[in-house]
């Protein structure tokens, strides 16, 4: 089994628009209404949309790599990339997705650990996240991994508002 970490750049942004796609409907399909899965998809994850983040000197993207596959990604945001308003010694975790054919593996380690090595790298003392509520599987790994809960905000998912845990790590 290899491991491999890569950086995605702008020439990726076909793959990453994909990717997207994929692991958000896998993951969140069950959980919400058609219409609102495809609204936030074609919002979130159309082909301008990825090109305009990963543009953004503030934001980070990573594929992870099983046994030369695509397994997932990792977004990092610094600075005013930040979704929320949490400081500049703080590095966001926007997304760690894996597509579930590859869950249950340590990939979401691997990628927890690079935007940790990060943080480090950019002199951040914390590192945070927002989870869905009803994620319990991703709220126990990031607990398992040393965040806790430090508030919460909503987030638009088509019509309807949901909430966020936003969690938090010490790095510093």
């Amino acid at each position: 089994m290899t491991i491999e970490i890569k950086k995605c750049t702008f020439e990726d942004a076909h793959k990453l628009r994909d990717i997207s796609y994929e692991t958000f409907n896998e993951t969140f399909k069950e959980q919400n209404s058609p219409e609102n899965i495809n609204d936030y998809l074609k919002k979130a994850f159309n082909l301008k949309q990825v090109e305009k983040e990963l543009s953004n000197i503030y934001s980070h993207f990573f594929f992870i790599y099983l046994d030369d596959e695509i397994a997932g990604y990792l977004k990092v945001n610094i600075n005013d990339s930040q979704s929320e308003i949490i400081g500049n010694e703080s590095l966001e975790i926007e997304r760690i997705y894996i597509k579930n054919k590859f869950q249950n593996q340590g990939l979401g380690k691997y990628l927890l650990n690079k935007a940790i090595e990060i943080a480090i790298e950019y002199n951040k003392k914390k590192i945070w996240l927002g989870v869905w509520e009803k994620n319990k599987d991703a709220i126990d790994f990031y607990k398992k991994m040393g965040f806790t809960q430090t508030g919460s905000h909503s987030f638009n998912m088509g019509d309807e508002k949901q909430i966020d845990y936003i969690m938090t790590k010490v790095v510093l």
